[in-house]
């Protein structure tokens, strides 16, 4: 295996790059809100974040970094080729995205290299797709689901003499959009690897914009009565906490990226017999997202911190406990998301509690356009990677 050996050591430096990217990138998450409110000064802020990302991995499961290496693809399609062109194609994507500030999927780009780049060395059957049976299932919960949002909101705005039709949208699209999340803690719906992956997309920033609408109304109705400036003076340091926990969460996350692919690759040179994660991976993968996010991507950091919507130190609050609970619950249930489409969706929600014209759409909308072509766009670029090596190295895969 010595002739390996250099290539799988090119390869967890790749993947710990692609870490540090991923907090480099990713540090908009965590410092958005209590920048945004002056909660924290941004330097002081990334460095919290930055050891919290660092402990992520050891508070929460190693769940996700299984997901990655061994449920999107098939085992046997992850070679080392496959792993480091998926990486560095989604080390470019993650980079470009950072120098123009926008806020890109790191773990989406990741989940599309590999995808691209598996494909092109073993066909379409290497991606480990959903039965039939799953996808409908999902799809009639999904339905129920806003059926039931959709009377809920309509009686609600009945109530309110708000806009009906408004209510009937919103109501149908979290009413879906919480189904799944609910079916699987009550342990009655079990989604793994990619498809799983596909739906939150859609599932987790609509979860945090609808836990941190609520979260935002019960606040504000238990302090209604409360000046401006003690209300700032009780959210500031809970605001600051909910960051670090929802920085601790985004380690255990997103961190985990780097752990998965690394086992991934020890597995596929036979240096581990089992994807059993070994304790120095996880380490070197903490520190390197945590180096990532002192670094800091400023410039995403100002779009979501002063682009999206004007927060308040007590929405900061909510916005960030809304985000650190969504991330916990996907943490634990294996799922890779975007941390950055967690909290983008927990700042709208607690912007919209101040209207619909509270929202800078048009800034949501190149979030989302970023965030649905970011798998199929880091794919396609994995695949022609893997094809350009195929033609200067032919014994590939």
């Amino acid at each position: 295996m010595t002739g390996y050996d250099p290539v799988i050591l090119f390869g967890i430096f790749v993947a710990l790059v692609l870490n540090f990217f991923n907090g480099l990138t990713d540090a908009a998450q965590g410092v958005a809100t209590v920048v945004a409110t002056r909660a924290l000064s941004p330097g002081k802020a990334v460095f919290l974040t930055g050891v919290c990302n660092m402990f992520g991995p050891f508070v929460f499961t190693t769940a996700v970094a299984a997901t990655i290496g061994t449920a999107i693809v098939s085992p046997g399609a992850m070679t080392p080729a496959t792993i480091i062109v998926g990486m560095l194609a989604s080390i470019t994507l993650v980079f470009s995205a950072t120098r123009i500030g926008i806020p890109l999927s790191s773990s989406h780009a990741l989940i599309g290299g590999i995808i691209g780049a598996s494909v092109a060395a073993f066909g379409l059957s290497a991606v480990i797709l959903p039965a039939e049976s799953v996808i409908l299932h999902v799809l009639a919960w999904g339905l129920f689901g806003a059926l039931i949002g959709a009377i809920i909101i309509f009686f609600v705005m009945i109530a309110l003499h708000g806009d009906v039709r408004l209510g009937l949208m919103v109501g149908a699209v979290c009413g879906a959009a919480m189904a799944v999340p609910i079916l699987m803690v009550l342990g009655l719906l079990k989604l793994t690897g990619l498809f799983v992956v596909v739906l939150f997309i859609f599932i987790s920033p609509v979860l945090g914009a609808t836990i941190a609408f609520l979260f935002d109304l019960l606040v504000s109705h238990l302090f209604r009565t409360s000046r401006q400036n003690r209300m700032k003076r009780v959210f500031t340091p809970l605001q600051v906490l909910a960051c670090l926990f929802q920085a601790t969460g985004h380690g255990a996350n997103d961190g985990m990226h780097a752990v998965g692919v690394i086992t991934a690759l020890l597995v596929s040179a036979g240096l581990l017999a089992t994807f059993a994660v070994p304790t120095w991976v996880v380490l070197l993968s903490a520190i390197a997202i945590g180096l990532g996010t002192c670094f800091g991507g400023w410039k995403v950091v100002d779009r979501m911190a002063k682009g999206i919507t004007k927060i308040r130190p007590y929405q900061g609050f909510c916005a960030g406990t809304s985000g650190s609970t969504t991330l916990a619950f996907v943490t634990t249930h294996g799922i890779p998301v975007s941390s950055n489409h967690v909290i983008s969706g927990a700042i709208v929600g607690v912007g919209v509690t101040r209207g619909k014209n509270a929202v800078h759409w048009d800034v949501v909308r190149q979030m989302m356009t970023a965030w649905i072509i970011t798998i199929p766009l880091a794919a396609v670029c994995a695949w022609a990677g893997y094809m350009v090596l195929t033609l200067v190295t032919p014994v590939l895969p």
